[in-house]
């Protein structure tokens, strides 16, 4: 074989090799997996990148221009008038009897009965009303990333459950396809077990679908790039709390969206306290200066001038109407978050003492039981003393009661991340103090 054959074959092996790497590279990386989450760091990533929360931070802005505009001296801008012109006098002596004249003056109207204190006490309450939406909006993000970020503990959680329980019957399957061989047991047996088997297998495969679905929610909640999914440690078991129902209770009136319609009702009220001073004309003020032409000169004029409309047919009935129907809605509107927001804190209150019992329950006496009968069962059936579907029976058993539990300490925390949201617990400064 020549020098030159061989450098060709070499090449087109070392593309064909090159290719099937960038090859597998693409394919593998198509769908990657982001570093791991804890839950402080999702939160945080949250706070970063929430697109519901950047909105209302940039809402802002509004905000501050109608505070800026309330703020300023006077509300009317003052007013200049410049005129001039050519006047043809009567004048027989005289052939040129055209005459320039010219006027200037200013002219400021003043608002009455206070309208700019009201303004003003409208722009800032509804700054503040919108800071304690921001802060609710931040409250409900962080509550909706818990959710998620639990969801998917509880399915990894499942995943390895199930996985253990494939790895037992993949064990019983090899001795049972011993004792089939040997006779020992009947073919229906090895049978039942492959089937069990696969059927394990299925389950971690839909749980697997299930992940990759909650990453994915997870995912677009943190707005990661949309390639990489995230993974996440943690513990299902919700945190230790020392809270009563009382202090929940309590908290309810410290929660950002009560606190948001105290003060955009607080704003309603000043804007309508501003449209029924609105009734009151204003007054606009005016001073003039100029010449006229008259025979012989001109003739130099000041004026000072007062303007007031009379208020006989118009009395801002429309804007009053509009004032009083937001600040009934917002009365409403406040009224009916407090009444149900109480009604939730005492529901699931009420549901996460029943939760507590039965993961309590599961906890230190179902499971721990089904364990040892799944021990057992195991030595019995390696034993010959009972056959294949007693032990499946036992270990099915012991399935439910982890996917019980799982699911009740899911329910469990789902239920006080709904407690603590809809109480707007922690209290602002104890938040501020975690942040």
């Amino acid at each position: 074989m020549s020098n030159t054959s061989f450098l060709v074959k070499h090449s087109r092996s070392s593309w064909l090799f090159f290719s099937f790497v960038f090859f597998g590279f693409i394919t593998t990386s198509t769908y990657s997996y982001a570093e791991s989450l804890t839950m402080e760091s999702a939160l945080a990533l949250a706070q970063r990148n929430s697109p519901e929360l950047r909105k209302a931070i940039a809402s802002l802005e509004a905000a501050k221009g109608e505070i800026a505009d309330a703020n300023s001296p006077l509300f009317n801008n003052p007013t200049v008038n410049l005129e001039g012109g050519s006047r043809k006098l009567y004048d027989p002596t005289n052939s040129d009897s055209r005459r320039s004249e010219w006027n200037t003056g200013l002219a400021q109207t003043f608002e009455l009965a206070g309208q700019q204190g009201y303004r003003r006490q409208t722009a800032n309450s509804k700054l503040t009303a919108l800071q304690q939406e921001i802060d609710e909006v931040r409250h409900r993000v962080n509550a909706e990333v818990e959710e998620r970020f639990v969801q998917v503990l509880a399915l990894q959680k499942r995943i390895e459950t199930e996985q253990h329980t494939l790895d037992l019957t993949e064990r019983n399957t090899g001795l049972i396809g011993k004792r089939v061989e040997a006779g020992e047991d009947s073919k229906l047996d090895g049978n039942l077990a492959v089937v069990e088997t696969e059927r394990a297998r299925n389950q971690i495969n839909l749980l697997q679908e299930q992940l990759t679905r909650a990453l994915t929610a997870l995912s677009a909640t943190l707005q990661l790039p949309e390639q990489q999914l995230p993974t996440v440690i943690g513990e299902l078991q919700p945190p230790t709390t020392t809270y009563t129902l009382d202090n929940l209770l309590a908290s309810v009136a410290n929660r950002p969206a009560l606190k948001a319609l105290s003060w955009r009702e607080q704003s309603a009220r000043s804007n309508l306290d501003l449209e029924r001073a609105v009734r009151t004309p204003d007054l606009t003020v005016s001073l003039n200066y100029g010449r006229d032409a008259v025979v012989g000169g001109q003739d130099t004029v000041t004026t000072l001038g007062f303007s007031l409309p009379i208020p006989l047919f118009r009395r801002n009935a429309a804007g009053i109407g509009r004032a009083t129907t937001e600040l009934n809605q917002v009365e409403i509107e406040k009224n009916t978050l407090t009444r149900d927001a109480r009604a939730s804190v005492i529901a699931s209150w009420q549901r996460r003492l029943s939760l507590q019992d039965r993961v309590q329950r599961l906890t230190t006496t179902v499971y721990p039981k089904l364990e040892e009968n799944l021990k057992l069962s195991q030595i019995a059936f390696k034993n010959g003393e009972i056959a294949l579907p007693q032990l499946l029976l036992v270990q099915r058993q012991v399935i439910d009661a982890q996917r019980d539990l799982i699911e009740a300490q899911l329910d469990l925390r789902l239920t006080q991340i709904e407690l603590e949201y809809v109480a707007g617990w922690p209290l602002a400064n104890e938040s501020a103090n975690q942040h």
